[in-house]
């Protein structure tokens, strides 16, 4: 069985910071690419970053500066660090893998979800 496990959300004043966790299981994502999305009250899931087997990187334009996402594959874990936090980042964010692919932005790309971890920024 495919697991991905989030862990690391809760609530966070404006300005500070939070480091997201995604262990996955179930099999190897060491060639996977990984990527974080998330969805807030009253809005569609939308894509905050990813990364490749080869550690490429990609971000919204709306996290660009202030989060970095990164992975260990030993650990199969990646990390979303989360620094200068706004109130527009509160949200559920999830977890996700994509076999077979260098970059996807889209929720129809990713093939395995974990079930999400909630971030609040208070203002």
């Amino acid at each position: 069985q495919v697991l991905l496990v989030e862990s690391g959300g809760g609530f966070v004043q404006a300005g500070g910071s939070l480091r997201l966790s995604c262990a996955a299981s179930g099999r190897t994502f060491s060639t996977d690419l990984m990527g974080w999305f998330r969805r807030a009250p009253g809005k569609e899931r939308e894509f905050v970053a990813s990364i490749n087997w080869s550690e490429n990187r990609y971000y919204a334009d709306s996290v660009k500066g202030r989060f970095t996402i990164s992975r260990d594959n030993a650990k199969n874990t990646v990390y979303l660090q989360m620094n200068s936090l706004k109130p527009e980042d509160t949200a559920v964010y999830y977890c996700a893998a994509a076999r077979q692919r260098s970059i996807a932005t889209r929720t129809s790309e990713y093939d395995y979800w974990g079930q999400g971890t909630q971030v609040t920024v208070s203002s």
